[in-house]
């Protein structure tokens, strides 16, 4: 009977769902985080539409710009007339040459328009600030999301490597208590509670590696690779370390993509408002003409034969004095648009402040779980190493080993989660305060 469970104990080591998830793994292609982040910010729906609306604001201020030009138009039209018509009753043809001919050029200039092109040029020119800075802030959020899971891939490797030495550990305990087990010396509750430590490391191991997959899979999304990626296999015990003073990353996140964006829609708000007050304003144009009249002729002839010219300059003058309170309307929209953006403007620097100590908070206490996870690592190690000899000169049971090894594998777990805070919050940090933090 106890060399059966032994049998079975021992099988324990070898479990078939460990095998079929090793099977399903991948053998996806390595890339440093800069590839990762580099490849996403280029493919990513965000960032196109931020980059679009970038191009489109461009193409905003160049219209703004030619506003201040004159208009140009060529015209040219050839016609043929026939036909009868009634004299004294009697239809005759029509009489003279059936082909006639016109052409001009013209043009027109908007003298004063009580600054209306000037206010929409420079409304132009702060959407387009807005869409660049938005364009920084989309780009480091694809940056964070990508190092999140950049990230995760890391902390899933090293959850995978923790729970093979706890896998190790426990294949170690189980042996000792077989062979005591045997000898008499040691309960067959000690085989049951150590073969139970293998199977949970087993599990373990699993789940890091789903966890692994999943990372890897989100992570080839953000950066629509054709192929599985994953992160390069280096040293992940580097979370980097930040030496900027909380001051320093208050002005950067002051000045940072979020609050400037706010800023420039604020300051085209602004202009815009402005605009909404030139229509109270007379408008004064000026446009001249120049045409030719071609004679007639009985065939089609581009150009036609002899003409005359005719010569034309205008000066308009125009003032609107009511126009069923559109001008009030629009002026009325107008303001309500100044007080929202500015409103955001101010909302988005307290959200600065306020994500920003946030992200220290996390950061710092990150750092000091860290430092405190290392030496309860050490302290559970020593723990786990007196309480197996206690076992094996049989002043301890195997539960208390057990007791020991689940201290150390929480220990290198809550470890693990340190660092990933860690990384986590300098990510945040980075993207609002729109820099890389070396």
């Amino acid at each position: 009977m106890k060399s059966w469970f032994i049998r079975s104990a021992l099988a324990v080591l070898v479990a078939p769902a460990l095998a079929a998830a090793q099977q399903g793994a991948d053998n996806p292609r390595p890339i440093t985080i800069d590839q990762a982040v580099q490849l996403a910010v280029q493919n990513s729906p965000i960032t196109v539409a931020a980059r679009n609306s970038e191009r489109s604001g461009e193409a905003a201020v160049r219209f703004a710009k030619a506003q201040f030009l004159p208009s140009l138009a060529l015209n040219y039209a050839a016609s043929n007339q026939g036909g009868t018509q009634f004299i004294q009753g009697v239809p005759v043809p029509l009489s003279g040459l059936p082909w006639s001919y016109s052409r001009s050029i013209s043009s027109n200039l908007t003298i004063f328009d009580g600054g209306s092109h000037w206010y929409n040029y420079k409304a132009a020119g702060a959407t387009l600030d807005a869409a660049e800075a938005n364009d920084i802030s989309q780009r480091y959020a694809v940056t964070l999301s990508v190092k999140t899971q950049y990230f995760a891939v890391l902390a899933a490797r090293e959850q995978e490597a923790a729970a093979r030495r706890q896998l190790e550990e426990a294949q170690q305990s189980l042996q000792v208590a077989a062979a005591k087990m045997i000898a008499g010396a040691a309960t067959r509750a000690d085989s049951l509670t150590a073969a139970l430590a293998v199977g949970t490391a087993q599990l373990a191991i699993i789940t890091a590696q789903n966890a692994l997959l999943n990372a890897n899979a989100s992570l080839t999304r953000l950066v629509a690779s054709p192929v599985m990626v994953t992160a390069v296999a280096a040293d992940t015990t580097d979370i980097g370390h930040m030496d900027v003073d909380e001051g320093a990353l208050t002005k950067m996140a002051l000045e940072g993509p979020a609050v400037r964006a706010a800023a420039a829609s604020f300051a085209a708000s602004t202009a815009a408002h402005k605009a909404a007050t030139t229509p109270y304003m007379p408008s004064i144009n000026l446009s001249g003409s120049y045409g030719q009249n071609p004679k007639g002729t009985q065939g089609y002839e581009f150009g036609g034969g002899p003409t005359t010219t005719s010569t034309s300059l205008r000066f308009t003058a125009s003032y609107t004095i009511f126009n069923n309170y559109s001008r009030e309307q629009s002026l009325i929209l107008a303001r309500i648009a100044e007080d929202n953006a500015q409103a955001s403007l101010r909302d988005a620097k307290f959200a600065a402040q306020q994500n920003l100590t946030q992200f220290l908070v996390n950061y710092q206490t990150a750092q000091q779980t860290i430092a405190l996870q290392l030496l309860q690592i050490q302290s559970a190690t020593e723990n786990l190493r007196v309480q197996q000899q206690r076992y094996n000169i049989g002043t301890a049971l195997q539960v208390d080993v057990t007791t020991a090894q689940a201290a150390l594998d929480q220990a290198r777990f809550n470890l693990i989660s340190a660092r990933l805070s860690a990384r986590t919050a300098k990510a945040n940090i980075e993207a609002l305060i729109g820099h890389d933090i070396k």
